[in-house]
């Protein structure tokens, strides 16, 4: 039986696919929230980057340097926990940047 925060995710999770492997991955996937809504960006010497950071709340434990593809573009994980009610697991919370592409 699916626990309430998996049927939530199942209904208005998004797709989320691991790399190398393909697992399909449930989970919310946004944006975080910035205070002065300003994006922070870089300047290189092939155009902007995008500075954002993206919040990932999902029931897969994901580990520093992991990559997800989302939307045709990926992303790196910095950071993931655990959130826990007792002694069980409710939801794995985790930050994202956007995976920068190795010059060639």
């Amino acid at each position: 039986m699916k626990t309430g925060w998996e049927q939530v995710l199942a209904r208005y999770g998004q797709d989320l696919t691991m790399e190398p492997g393909g697992q399909t991955v449930q989970a919310f996937f946004q944006p975080l929230a910035e205070k002065s809504e300003q994006v922070p960006d870089e300047m290189t010497g092939i155009g902007w980057l995008d500075g954002r950071l993206w919040l990932y709340l999902g029931m897969m434990s994901l580990e520093t340097g992991d990559t997800l593809r989302w939307q045709e573009r990926r992303f790196q994980v910095r950071s993931c926990r655990p959130y826990c009610l007792g002694e069980q697991t409710v939801v794995f919370w985790a930050v994202l940047e956007e995976a920068k592409e190795a010059a060639s």
